[in-house]
């Protein structure tokens, strides 16, 4: 297997603003998310929809425009580039938002996400990309979990941003704001980036490529099952939110300052990855991921339970989903990392398959959990407590498969010494 994260040595840019950018190439998907997520309420106001929940499905809506995106960007920027794609991408995003701000029924403006979707896709699969052509190991780990720690700070603080946007203006005022965040990062890309897929590393984009690359990522036993436990752990999480504002606003009447509840939590998860990328080298990523899933389950359980025995209050919710969220902070940049560890020659096209396949697991589960919200946390603790249990259960497999294959290598190694 060819790898070429040397080229990352020609680097123009510091690893810091690297990192920055990355993270800033990926959050085009979380402001995307979490500045509408405020406005919900304006949204049922001003178009007509046949239940309250459905006002949900423009989050649903945009991860499945980034699932089929994935599959076209990722090989088309392992033959094509990564910066052509970013391009591309974006300037699909900005079309998009155009659709959604002239929306005026429920239809348009979730085609309008769906668009949006399909553009974000673009970043999302070459920021990944880029750095697994510069990174690799427990490095591409520690760069991953300093990318989602500034990640997270993009979820932090957007609801504030939406809020900020209503109350000066409309909820579509908030996809002008989508417009601007694209095109600071369009001139950023242009004068700072250089392209990290040399020539010499491309692959001609075909369907005999693509399908290669797909036998290589689902014949990879371990990346085929952080594969799922990233569908699975998303899946719950988009169920959070799309259940979010709901959550707050209505079930704990916090009003405008569900703003600040969101934020804080998002802030608890970029905590965990700044403590996860200090972690990781010395305890390894399948140890933290390991002990993080069990803390999904085991915090969900009992809030299951507390949940039957009392009447849930503000202050438990919020201490419960801290716990998740730090776990989960310990958990995304890992497991992503370790499902594209064994992908360095098929990047793009992996990256393609892993976030693809992942998305539309998560985007139809986390559609169902928030479409079964009831005015309580039930359906998303045991959305929680569910997929984090059998995600568990897949990760103990991998690391049994992967401690078994390591030990044929060696015994095969010792029996051959030439």
């Amino acid at each position: 297997m060819s790898d070429y994260s040397t080229h990352a040595s020609k680097s123009r840019i510091s690893t810091g603003e690297f990192t920055l950018l990355v993270a800033l190439l990926m959050s085009i998907v979380a402001i995307s998310i979490d500045a509408l997520l405020p406005a919900l309420d304006a949204i049922r106001a001003d178009i007509a929809m046949s239940h309250p929940n459905q006002a949900q499905l423009v989050v649903s809506a945009l991860f499945f425009g980034m699932a089929i995106g994935q599959l076209i960007c990722g090989p088309l920027s392992d033959a094509a580039g990564r910066k052509k794609v970013l391009n591309g991408g974006i300037a699909l995003f900005l079309v998009g938002t155009v659709i959604c701000y002239f929306a005026n029924d429920i239809n348009t403006l979730l085609f309008g996400r769906f668009v949006q979707g399909l553009g974000v896709s673009g970043p999302y699969v070459s920021a990944i990309s880029i750095v697994r052509d510069k990174y690799s190991g427990n490095d591409m780990a520690r760069i991953m979990s300093l990318v989602m720690m500034i990640f997270v700070m993009v979820p932090a603080l957007a609801p504030s941003l939406g809020q900020a946007v209503l109350w000066v203006g409309s909820w579509r005022d908030i996809f002008v704001l989508y417009v601007f965040y694209a095109l600071l990062i369009v001139v950023w890309i242009f004068c700072r980036l250089e392209e990290t897929l040399p020539k010499e590393h491309r692959i001609t984009m075909s369907t005999k490529g693509f399908m290669e690359g797909f036998k290589e990522v689902v014949s990879n036993v371990p990346t085929l099952c952080y594969m799922l436990c990233m569908g699975l752990f998303f899946g719950s999480f988009i169920g959070y939110l799309n259940s979010s504002q709901q959550i707050f606003q209505d079930l704990f009447n916090t009003g405008e300052l569900f703003t600040l509840y969101f934020g804080l939590l998002a802030v608890v998860f970029g905590a965990a990855s700044l403590v996860n990328s200090r972690l990781v080298q010395k305890w390894g990523m399948q140890h933290l991921s390991n002990r993080a899933v069990w803390g999904i389950i085991i915090s969900s359980a009992l809030f299951l339970v507390l949940h039957l025995v009392v009447e849930v209050q503000l202050w438990m919710f919020v201490v419960y989903a801290s716990l998740l969220f730090f776990c989960f902070g310990l958990v995304f940049g890992n497991i992503n990392a370790m499902a594209m560890e064994p992908m360095g020659h098929v990047a793009g096209i992996a990256a393609a398959i892993i976030g693809s396949t992942s998305s539309i697991m998560s985007m139809i589960i986390g559609t169902v959990i928030g479409l079964l919200y009831n005015g309580t946390v039930i359906p998303v603790t045991a959305g929680f407590l569910i997929f984090g249990s059998i995600s568990m259960a897949i990760l103990v497999f991998a690391q049994k498969y992967k401690e078994k294959h390591e030990d044929k290598q060696t015994q095969s190694k010792v029996s051959d010494p030439v």
